[in-house]
């Protein structure tokens, strides 16, 4: 999205926080229309009358490095409200006369802030003892409060944890409300958006979906479009999206890498080319990827290798089909931020997803990824905007590279048939059990890590078997999910007995941050 709606919003400043799209969600989840722009790119012109509030985002750097950010210190003066968070909150202080300086203490996870002053801000978000649970991520802080301005509340280890100037209408937290670790962090967010910044409703998951088509349409004009399917949830709301966009010039491609989940391709093809009708393509390149994967065990290797075959196959089909010059993706925004930044900021990469990162660097399609901005939930909430079915809404995610990274290390057919046997018996007991529902993602993956077990009185020395399930509302911060212990044992039961090759189940209870989802 790009600074050209007359509509009143939010102007997010991304300097580089993993967490800058969570707000621009957040403010979405209100009603309010809201544009993210790179704080390189971000000049005094564009701050006009339909600008009724500015966030300043986190970042990884510091403000001993503020010439790095080429930050127009002018646009502070536009007599805007403004809310800092984390970096932001440190940079709108350096930038008022105050200092920041290292923390004595880092705060990373969860802490107690102590309400110390009455504040627009902080309506109904403390508890009665004027306490409250939130989400720090700093090494640096504010050490001098700038001129004018008051502390509202304060954590063990940060004395300025929220603080105001309350005639500027300037706002900074050293937390990160956006996250849902924050506690009521979202009333805080609702009290800028329309007790500060007071402005109105304007935005909802119908204008989304009519602006994308517009985009698409926009984007595409009169040429043919192919769109990766895989089955999942992204993939199957980018084809009835541009389904709706463009109608008989998209083509459908899925293709079995051999590292599907058991029964997946039977599964796809009679979904959507037998029950939606959807023109399909079906393509059984098992063999191609399991022979560029031997002996590969880096992970990003291995994203690499799939995003590049998958693209070559792409552009295979492509040739056979006349007049198509695009590839539909269902890129997500979680995707972008692990692999590389989408603002131009110094956002961190913390993995290359295949279909990003692991791309090729020179491509003869054009891609179009209308949900490259968009988190799972609301993803979700388009599909349905869409008439997809609740079976295909509901589906948890399933990485574009499938099971080569639940298999740590070197990927060989005997551990995906085990793999798969493992997932299998896992996803179906959930279902069994009501409990799939209830999780964000689950999964079995394999490690490369064999131990000794005992079975019949005889010795074996089998695979271990590694389930994650967890809890989440876009991806970006997760908890493990809290099983019943007599579930854990039966499904560990189920697995070591019915799988040749594993001889020992364990759950991982790690969250988001520090553990990704997936493990590679």
């Amino acid at each position: 999205m790009s600074l050209n709606r007359k509509l009143d919003k939010i102007l997010i400043i991304d300097f580089g926080s993993q967490f800058t799209q969570l707000i621009a969600r957040r403010i979405r989840e209100f009603g309010v229309f809201c544009e993210i722009i790179s704080h390189k790119k971000i000049k005094t012109k564009n701050i006009d009358h339909s600008i009724k509030g500015l966030i300043l985002s986190g970042g990884p750097l510091n403000v001993y490095q503020i010439n790095k950010y080429s930050f127009d210190k002018r646009i502070i003066e536009k007599q805007i409200p403004i809310l800092g968070i984390c970096f932001g909150h440190q940079i709108l202080s350096k930038l008022n006369g105050g200092k920041v300086k290292q923390s004595k203490y880092r705060e990373f996870g969860l802490a107690n802030i102590y309400k110390k002053k009455e504040s627009i801000l902080i309506k109904n978000f403390f508890n009665k003892k004027r306490i409250n649970k939130v989400w720090m991520s700093h090494a640096d802080q504010v050490s001098k409060l700038p001129k004018y301005f008051n502390v509202i509340a304060s954590s063990q280890n940060s004395k300025y944890a929220i603080i105001e100037n309350r005639s500027k209408k300037f706002y900074g937290v050293q937390f990160h409300p956006e996250v849902t670790h924050t506690q009521n962090g979202k009333r805080l967010i609702h009290n800028f958006i329309f007790l500060i910044c007071k402005i109105k409703k304007n935005w909802s998951s119908k204008d989304q979906k009519n602006q994308l088509i517009k985009e698409v349409r926009e984007t595409v004009k009169n040429n043919k479009v192919i769109c990766a399917l895989s089955g999942g949830v992204d993939s199957s709301v980018v084809a009835q999206l541009l389904n709706k966009a463009i109608g008989k010039k998209l083509y459908c491609i899925f293709v079995n890498t051999g590292l599907l989940r058991k029964n997946e391709e039977i599964q796809v093809v009679k979904t959507f080319k037998k029950k939606l009708k959807v023109n399909l393509l079906y393509v059984n390149a098992e063999k191609e990827f399991i022979r560029k994967l031997k002996n590969i065990s880096d992970p990003e290797k291995k994203r690499k290798i799939i995003g590049n075959l998958f693209i070559k196959i792409f552009e295979r089909y492509a040739k056979r089909i006349k007049g198509v010059k695009f590839l539909a993706q269902g890129t997500l925004y979680p995707d972008l931020i692990e692999s590389k930044s989408v603002t131009g900021s110094q956002t961190s990469k913390i993995k290359s997803h295949h279909n990003v990162g692991g791309l090729p660097k020179r491509m003869k399609l054009r891609l179009v990824e209308p949900l490259r901005f968009l988190f799972k939930d609301e993803v979700r909430k388009l599909g349905l905007e869409l008439n997809l079915s609740k079976e295909i809404i509901s589906r948890h995610p399933f990485p574009g590279p499938g099971l080569a990274i639940r298999i740590p290390g070197i990927i060989t057919q005997e551990k995906i048939k085990i793999l798969k046997e493992a997932d299998y018996h896992f996803i179906k007991s959930l279902k069994e059990n009501n409990l799939y529902d209830k999780i964000w993602q689950a999964y079995a993956a394999l490690l490369p890590v064999k131990t000794v077990g005992v079975m019949g009185d005889n010795r074996t020395y089998e695979y271990l078997c590694l389930l994650r399930a967890i809890t989440s509302e876009d991806g970006m911060t997760a908890d493990f999910f809290d099983f019943k212990k007599t579930f854990i044992q039966m499904i560990s039961n189920k697995i070591v007995n019915s799988i040749r090759g594993i001889n020992r189940v364990v759950y991982d209870v790690t969250s988001k941050p520090p553990s990704t989802i997936e493990l590679e």
